[in-house]
């Protein structure tokens, strides 16, 4: 079933590519929306079921070249199933909010589009590291044709500048992940089923990694973090990105920030933590670090932005700088949440994405200085951004207010001594410095608010009407940004159930973890108290004495 997921959308861009002009639309809006309905079907409990630990659902391989154990293998987890179901549900979205905003090279606009949605579901429903290896990259094609065809006056060199610095950090993580690769093929037989032989099969190389020296892991840590980290992105290989969104068409846009950005933190869950545990608990201070500074430092950026396009652009590698975090503190409430604000992320950046192309289509212009006090013009538009800017301010009862709190608490236990403390490498002085960053978020986000929304009416000189659109949203962009509005509400007062599906997801991972942070702590611990006692022998008889 996971075949004919990744096969609608390539089907469904055949069908455009070869369908005339003016038919672009409906068989892309006809081809997303059973992409969608297929995806639900899959969902279902009575196909997935969600409860089972640890579990791969709708496994199948097809064998390629055996000899090299390169197959297509797909299955999922619940984690998995969650971001291939962000992934679908955002695609009717996008096709629908390019209906007056592209009217040029149309069957090549939406074929694309679709392309890409194919790649990404292939990334999440990945089994074999060839298989994942290919889809990861060729999601490039597709977001660099819409960008450099589609985009704004300075599209050529948003597009290469995306390419380049993905393109370049996934080779360096194909270098780890094949090293891998190799390590396998060194081991014994007898250790585990698969050790021994080439193998591309994700979960046997997770096995094979993990019998790395500390000095082994820490390399592979480095290649694979460095081309994941480009893709999130993290501090300091995020510059890429605000020139990328700033550019990109409103479609573009929500998909980079709703499903593409998540290829990088779903491949540091899956392969960053799942393969080199013990250079992860090693380093984790490290990762942190930058992406608290990636938090702080966003968000001081977007705060003197004065176009909203790229302060929202900005604000993703703050906010993401929280899902990274999450993920390092190694505990259950903060891999729970990470995946959560994967979600929540896509989904009101995502819908800012979408007003603020709104906007531009009526007013050609995204800069705070020239336009203002449109709650007098467009009042509906005017209440979804508001409600969108509360959701990814963090206001509690909406979707973004979860997920952050989840990530700042499991910071917070991780290594934290007393009650409620977990094993871990982080602690309270870390979730202390991020959780700086909610508060310029919140600066920067009302601020934008107040000034595009409320005050005196200003619209830019010269502007002219769209020869389609009312000043206000019309049906079909209510319908657009209502579905969205939904979910945030309703995973901001109910995340309940899905964090239920996350949990079975998680206890493989927590259980390698759990066991190695206790060996870390106790020899770190004996360590520390040597020291400690040599010291204190030294001070008091001024000469070595066995304790």
């Amino acid at each position: 079933m996971l075949f004919i997921l990744i096969l609608i959308p390539l089907l469904t861009a055949f069908l455009i590519a070869v369908a005339p002009r003016e038919q672009a639309r409906l068989v892309a809006t006809i081809g997303s929306f059973i992409a969608l309905g297929a995806t639900l079907v899959a969902a279902l409990p009575a196909n997935f079921d969600w409860s089972r630990p640890g579990a791969y659902h709708m496994t199948d391989t097809v064998a390629l070249v055996p000899e090299l154990g390169i197959s297509l293998s797909v299955g999922v987890d619940s984690v998995a199933m969650l971001l291939i179901i962000l992934t679908a549900f955002l695609g009717p979205l996008c096709v629908l909010g390019s209906f007056t905003a592209i009217n040029e090279k149309l069957r090549t606009y939406y074929a694309w589009l679709l392309i890409l949605q194919a790649a990404m579901v292939g990334v999440f429903a990945a089994r074999d590291l060839i298989f994942f290896y290919i889809c990861f990259e060729f999601t490039l094609l597709p977001m660099y044709i819409l960008i450099s065809l589609y985009g704004s006056t300075n599209r050529k060199k948003a597009a290469t500048k995306f390419f380049l610095y993905t393109f370049t950090g996934s080779i360096i993580a194909l270098a780890g992940l094949v090293y891998t690769a190799w390590w396998n093929t060194t081991l014994a037989t007898t250790l585990f089923d698969g050790a021994g032989t080439w193998t591309f099969d994700i979960a046997t190389l997770a096995l094979a990694a993990q019998q790395m020296s500390l000095t082994q892991q820490g390399w592979v840590l480095f290649a694979m973090l460095l081309g994941f980290a480009v893709k999130v992105p993290l501090f300091p290989v995020h510059t890429w990105l605000p020139l990328a969104h700033t550019e990109a068409p409103t479609a573009g846009s929500v998909i980079l920030a709703g499903v593409l950005l998540k290829l990088g933190t779903y491949a540091i869950y899956r392969f960053v933590l799942g393969f080199v545990p013990d250079a992860v608990i090693e380093y984790a201070p490290v990762i942190a670090v930058l992406a608290i500074i990636g938090i702080v430092y966003a968000g001081l950026i977007c705060w003197v932005q004065r176009d909203v396009k790229k302060l929202v652009a900005y604000s993703s590698v703050s906010h993401l700088g929280f899902c990274v975090l999450g993920l390092f503190a190694l505990n259950e409430i903060g891999l729970s949440g990470s995946v959560l604000y994967m979600i929540n992320h896509g989904l009101s950046t995502g819908a800012l994405f979408f007003l603020i192309g709104m906007m531009y289509e009526r007013y050609h212009t995204r800069s705070m200085d020239e336009i203002g006090g449109l709650a007098r013009r467009m009042p509906i538009w005017s209440f979804f951004m508001g409600f969108f800017v509360m959701a990814s301010v963090g206001l509690p009862g909406l979707n973004g207010f979860v997920s952050e709190f989840m990530c700042l608490l499991g910071t917070f236990q991780s290594g934290a001594d007393g009650v409620g403390g977990t094993p871990g490498r982080l602690g309270p002085w870390f979730a202390f410095v991020a959780g700086t960053g909610m508060i310029i978020a919140a600066i920067y986000l009302l601020y934008m608010v107040g000034k595009v929304v409320f005050g005196p009416l200003k619209e830019p000189a010269g502007h002219h009407k769209h020869e389609t659109l009312p000043h206000d949203l019309t049906y079909r962009e209510v319908g657009i940004l209502v579905p969205l509005a939904a979910a945030c509400v309703f995973l901001g007062l109910w995340p309940t159930p899905v964090l239920n599906v996350i949990a079975p997801a998680n206890q493989q991972l927590l259980a390698i973890y759990e066991q190695r942070l206790e060996s870390w702590d106790a020899l770190h611990h004996t360590e520390l108290a040597d020291a400690i006692t040599v010291d204190a022998v030294i001070v008091v008889s001024g000469e070595e004495v066995t304790p």
